[in-house]
């Protein structure tokens, strides 16, 4: 027959509750950790990434845009220089 030690029972559950104050203890820690940080993101006006996303998009369209209009213009200058050299011969 096994006999119970009531001083290892004591200890086995002193260390239970331990363990369960270190995890609510954790939690608290994470919360208030995370509270600070995005407190401290806030203050220092850090764009989104919604934001960051629609000016890189409107940067990416200028660029096209400027493809575009470089494309033409030296289409432009080329028809102009064939022009300009035909009138002097």
């Amino acid at each position: 027959m096994q006999t119970r030690n009531r001083f290892m029972d004591d200890i086995g559950q002193l260390m239970t509750n331990a363990m369960g104050v270190a995890q609510g203890a954790k939690s608290e820690a994470e919360t208030a950790m995370k509270s600070l940080l995005d407190r401290w993101m806030a203050d220092r006006d850090f764009v989104t990434r919604e934001e960051f996303d629609a000016v890189r998009a409107m940067a990416q369209k200028a660029r096209e845009e400027n493809d575009a209009l470089k494309a033409r213009l030296d289409a432009m200058e080329g028809t102009g220089a064939k022009k300009t050299t035909a009138k002097k011969s």
